[in-house]
């Protein structure tokens, strides 16, 4: 029997333990290859020609590749004919959302049972799109570009120096002072960007807001 390769990247050790027992667990997959940064990663795929990688979101990147939605779309485009299976902490409609347009296998979030690598493989190994706790239907997932761009461009002047300053790293008392506004109306401004990207915490904010360059 021959088994189906996978390539395995995450930069957190005990993650990628993990992950490994599980699929070495079945043995109709076989481990060929371990990747920490993304660098590494597009190395092993080359390397190795698995048919499955799995890999975190969010790797350690450099110039070349750099990593999230940037990465991912990347390999995608040189290696038409590898699955991906991608593992996050995100809980983010757009890029969710982004990452099965842009052609991925399957979406993973790191806060389940990592026994539903096994699921997830099975699924597309047979040429399925492994969907999750989810439907590309769903509400909780935005599947359309356009989607993105309205909400981007909902959010107001006022509302947008706010967000500018925020994600400089500047705190909402120290917002306000700058912008000579009250601190509950920053605050107000703030979540009310947050509302309008359809984010849930501060670390969704930045991370849509990275993948989609706002700002």
């Amino acid at each position: 029997m021959n088994q189906i390769k996978v390539v395995l990247a995450d930069d957190h050790p005990i993650v990628l333990a993990g992950v490994k027992d599980i699929v070495q667990s079945d043995p109709n997959y076989q481990v060929v290859g371990i990747a920490r940064t993304s660098s590494e990663l597009i190395d092993s795929i080359s390397h190795h020609k698995p048919q499955i990688v799995i890999t975190d979101y969010y790797m350690p990147g450099d110039e070349s590749y750099g990593d999230g939605m940037r990465l991912i779309t990347h390999m995608i485009r040189k290696f038409p004919d590898v699955k991906f299976l991608v593992l996050t902490m995100l809980n983010n409609r757009s890029i969710l959302g982004g990452l099965y347009d842009c052609g991925v296998s399957g979406v993973l979030q790191k806060s389940i049972n990592l026994d539903e690598i096994t699921d997830a493989l099975r699924t597309i190994s047979s040429g399925r799109i492994y969907k999750g706790g989810f439907t590309l239907e769903d509400d909780n997932v935005m599947p359309s570009n356009s989607s993105v761009n309205e909400r981007i461009a909902s959010i107001s002047k006022k509302e947008a120096e706010v967000l500018r300053l925020f994600l400089g790293g500047m705190r909402i008392k120290d917002i306000a002072t700058n912008l000579n506004r009250s601190t509950k109306t920053v605050s107000t401004q703030k979540t009310t960007v947050m509302r309008k990207l359809s984010v849930h915490s501060d670390q969704e904010l930045f991370a849509f807001c990275q993948e989609h360059r706002v700002v």
